[in-house]
């Protein structure tokens, strides 16, 4: 009979056996030894002193955190976050802090290696893991770097959310690689800059955090503050589920849900709707950014774009404007005719848009970046920004 766990898993399950077995035959020599003292003994399973008994009769104090997080996406071996690497034999160091437990620890030395670099081999089939965000050692992790280049003070567990949450590229990348070239002609030397996944830290931080593009002469809101008692991340996120608890929004919010919640009396996307969720804006807007960036790269850059989310780098060619990605050799040919000012507002449009909770996290920033690379294209595309009542 095949073996029910994929074959990356089985030397993780085999690890955790011999921890499981190791830390029973030390807690028996303990035992022994605090017998002989006269102490308590320690007692090493979960189990009843005596049988037959149920598995329902087992106390477990954390079972329901534990269960909590084993259904979670944190947990899900079986998903590509995990198992992207398992045709290599091991998680890229690059990849590793945060697509594995182990990578994590090894990067901010808890496993007593040097911390700030993954030294690896890191091993496939580890998820998130409870020692990923329970490790004593967090305590002393008190910085967080940001691909930017900001380093922002933590505290505890906000060591593990902010590590892996900041995503890979910032503008101040998009900003080197288009320095000193003509804003409207394509680059064939210039590729597609991805900010990543699930950016919820770079988000919240905002202007502070210096995620997103920035445009000469502006200003951008910074860290999100929100109301005191909901200002981290374990405040608005069961950490275990990792599913949002809506309740304490509802203390200060007439919603039906996180999406309906809006903070302005004003409308940002030029809809006039100030009944909707700030959600409604912010994906208006995001909308309309994408539709510029697809009308300048066919008008202005005379190369259209074709986006897709589902594979990488996402943006592809149309070479001859039918709508399809172009083939090449059964493979989908990447953009390769960037602009700088196509560029920058496609990073954007991407941060923006690898955040699902961006209404929550730090809406303002969110909106300005938007508004900011739609009001950059509006210029060679002859569209009258102010026409559009968008606000910023």
């Amino acid at each position: 009979m095949p073996s029910p766990f994929p074959g990356s898993l089985l030397p993780s399950l085999a690890a955790g056996v011999i921890a499981g077995l190791l830390f029973a035959a030390s807690a028996t020599a303990q035992s022994a030894s605090d017998d002989a003292e006269g102490e308590a003994p320690v007692i090493p399973f979960a189990l009843p002193q005596s049988g037959p008994f149920s598995p329902s009769e087992i106390n477990i104090d954390n079972d329901k955190a534990i269960q909590d997080w084993f259904r979670s996406a944190h947990a899900n071996a079986a998903a590509e976050a995990f198992r992207h690497w398992d045709d290599e034999g091991e998680v890229n160091a690059r990849c590793a802090t945060c697509h594995s437990g182990e990578g994590f620890r090894d990067f901010h030395g808890l496993d007593g290696t040097e911390a700030g670099v993954v030294d690896g081999p890191i091993n496939t089939g580890g998820v998130v893991d409870c020692g990923t965000c329970h490790n004593a050692g967090l305590a002393e992790v008190r910085e967080i770097t940001f691909p930017s280049g900001v380093v922002h003070p933590v505290t505890g567990v906000e060591a593990s959310c902010l590590t892996c949450h900041q995503g890979r590229s910032a503008g101040a990348d998009v900003e080197k690689a288009i320095a000193g070239l003509p804003v409207d002609e394509p680059n064939a030397d210039l590729g597609f800059i991805n900010p990543h996944y699930a950016t919820a830290a770079a988000t919240w931080l905002g202007g502070y955090g210096e995620a997103g593009y920035h445009y000469e002469g502006q200003t951008y809101s910074g860290r999100f503050f929100h109301a005191k008692p909901v200002e981290s991340c374990n405040s608005c996120h069961e950490p275990h589920t990792l599913e949002i608890v809506f309740e304490p929004c509802q203390t200060c919010h007439e919603a039906e849900s996180p999406e309906d919640i809006r903070i302005a009396r004003q409308s940002y996307d030029g809809s006039g709707k100030t009944d909707v969720g700030i959600h409604s804006d912010i994906a208006a807007n995001a909308g309309t950014l994408m539709d510029m960036i697809r009308a300048y790269t066919t008008e202005v850059a005379g190369a259209p774009v074709i986006y897709d989310g589902t594979r990488y780098p996402y943006f592809f060619a149309d070479a001859n404007g039918d709508g399809a990605i172009d083939m090449e050799d059964g493979s989908p040919v990447a953009y390769k005719s960037w602009t700088p000012r196509s560029l920058r507002a496609a990073f954007n449009w991407k941060l923006v848009t690898a955040d699902p909770g961006n209404y929550a996290h730090n809406p303002l920033y969110t909106l300005e970046l938007l508004y900011d690379s739609i009001a950059d294209l509006s210029d060679p595309l002859g569209v009258d920004v102010e026409e559009m009542n968008l606000r910023r």
